[in-house]
């Protein structure tokens, strides 16, 4: 098995990245197009594309690592089989977002919460909160004056 890539922790993110990508995020899930339209004109494309990979960086890595120092799989191995057909799952139903741009990595964001981190695909607004509110924690520690 290769070795954990993950040897140190993400950078904490800024606070207004993760209200503005949460809230992106949010709304497509609800299917608020027009709400997703506006948080996007809000700052350009390159830069929300940016900050939303950072997002599913700061979702993905850290649940998907796995450890082995015993040269065993981890009781969490079944999530590399997981993430991979959730990623077979996203550009198979891409719904017509390209994968490289904001709608397409939202849409694999709200997938990902919805087949890895709830069961049963539950509430996946929930979830999204929370993980929202861990990255604004950890945003604020790390940039207490931002507030």
């Amino acid at each position: 098995m290769p070795e954990n890539t993950v040897t140190e922790p993400l950078a904490p993110m800024d606070p207004d990245d993760i209200t503005g990508a949460f809230a992106y995020i949010r709304a497509l899930q609800a299917g608020d197009v027009d709400t997703a339209g506006a948080v996007a004109n809000l700052c350009d494309g390159a830069e929300l594309r940016q900050v939303l990979l950072e997002v599913f960086a700061h979702i993905v890595i850290p649940v998907t690592a796995v450890d082995d120092r015993d040269g065993e799989s981890c009781a969490h191995a079944f999530l590399a089989a997981a993430l991979g057909q959730l990623l077979l799952d996203t550009l198979n139903y891409a719904d017509g977002a390209c994968l490289a741009f904001p709608p397409g990595i939202a849409q694999t964001i709200i997938r990902f919460t919805e087949t890895i981190l709830t069961d049963d695909h539950g509430d996946v607004a929930d979830v999204l909160r929370q993980l929202e509110a861990a990255g604004m924690k950890q945003a604020m520690e790390a940039h207490p004056t931002t507030a």
